[in-house]
């Protein structure tokens, strides 16, 4: 296909990004490999799996225990672009940047500490996400850090301390913050080889480092002790500290890592997301749970992956325009 009748394609399925986001759910790879001129590999965690059930339904049958759903952004871009680029999807909830890399991950599927266990689980052991980067890959898009930093455990262990705190004090601060440093140099290390293997793999793509979005509002006023449809019972202070010491320095921590190689660009989640936290009216981060009572543990809904998905697509269009 000629550049220029892919740049005018390009720019015309950008122009229906909104109305695509509202047609019926098309599963990944539903365009035939010949239809599609670029090669798009979507790696990461649950942030870009979707995983929870306000962020779509599992598509893949039988289950892999990723649990990526037909809402996630990738899911989101690909029946946008569809036709000019094809997608492997091959990101999975809990996965370590380790996972992401080099090391063959053993999906959880939907367990949650406290709940009934996925009854499909356990899961045969997916191989590593790299591998599915080719020579010829033109785009990976890669989101994940979060659980090389441990966050769902900081999580569980800020909403174990702050119970029956009434909302008050910084116990999980004052219980985890010296272990925050080391835990972000290893997230910097193993992003760093990430994306050297990356590159390695596919020498001519682009590679997109995606953030992660806003999670907590800078007023966390905004956030009611107790309330299982936001932070539960992690107290103020600690939602504070979390923002500015944790999640805030993790975003940064992948775009310093993202500025050190040509081909990478980082992809800012947090801005465009600013005012829609678990706090906030028109949430775009659900909270322990969503609105019906499932368990959501702090994950992107559907509007939240729209979101990811109208700051990614700019990114890739670029490279096949």
């Amino acid at each position: 296909m000629a550049k220029s009748r892919v740049r005018l394609a390009v720019l015309g399925s950008a122009a229906v990004l909104t109305a695509g986001a509202l047609a019926p759910a098309q599963l990944a790879g539903a365009q035939p490999a010949s239809a599609a001129s670029y090669e798009w590999v979507a790696l990461g965690d649950s942030y870009t799996a979707g995983v929870i059930r306000a962020a779509g339904d599992v598509f893949e049958i039988p289950r892999d225990g990723c649990e990526r759903t037909d809402r996630s952004y990738p899911q989101v871009i690909d029946r946008d672009l569809g036709s000019l680029i094809e997608l492997t999807n091959v990101s999975c909830g809990a996965a370590t940047v380790e996972d992401v890399t080099f090391r063959a991950q053993s999906p959880i599927g939907r367990n949650v500490p406290g709940l009934p266990q996925d009854p499909d689980y356990p899961f045969p052991p997916v191989p590593p996400q790299t591998e599915a980067v080719r020579a010829g890959t033109d785009v990976v898009t890669v989101g994940a850090g979060g659980n090389t930093l441990g966050f769902a455990e900081i999580l569980f262990k800020c909403l174990e301390l702050g119970s029956g705190s009434g909302g008050v004090g910084t116990p999980c601060k004052d219980d985890l913050a010296d272990s925050i440093p080391g835990k972000l140099a290893t997230v910097a290390k193993d992003y760093d080889a990430m994306l050297a293997t990356l590159h390695q793999r596919a020498p001519k793509a682009k590679l997109l480092a995606v953030g992660y979005p806003t999670v907590i509002p800078q007023d966390t006023s905004k956030c009611q002790y107790n309330d299982l449809q936001q932070f539960a019972h992690i107290t103020s202070g600690d939602l504070d500290w979390l923002r500015t010491d944790v999640l805030e320095p993790l975003n940064k921590t992948i775009e310093k890592s993202a500025g050190t190689q040509d081909t990478a660009t980082f992809i800012d989640l947090y801005e465009s997301s600013r005012n829609h936290s678990v706090c906030d009216t028109g949430k775009w981060v659900e909270g322990v749970f969503d609105s019906d009572n499932q368990a959501a543990l702090v994950h992107p809904n559907a509007r939240g992956h729209q979101n990811a998905a109208d700051q990614i697509t700019p990114a890739i269009i670029n490279v096949i325009a």
